[in-house]
């Protein structure tokens, strides 16, 4: 679940923000002129999402190496 919120917000509850993107892992998107900008979540959720789309991406490209041939499956 995520949070919308003017960017305005960040420089005066920054330590609101903080607290509640580490501890409830959610995210923040801070707005401009009402339009997303930017989006902030703690740095844990952070890692998990890059070590997840990682995987994805190992798994995507292996699908490939199958698809194309470059690899046989083990039966």
């Amino acid at each position: 679940m995520e949070e919308i919120r003017p960017l305005s917000d960040l420089r005066n509850y920054y330590s609101e923000i903080s607290k509640q993107c580490r501890e409830d892992k959610t995210s923040v998107i801070m707005t401009v002129n009402g339009r997303g900008d930017t989006a902030i979540l703690g740095i844990q959720t952070y890692y998990e999402m890059k070590a997840e789309l990682e995987l994805l991406r190992t798994f995507a490209e292996a699908e490939a190496d199958v698809v194309n041939g470059r690899v046989g499956l083990i039966k």
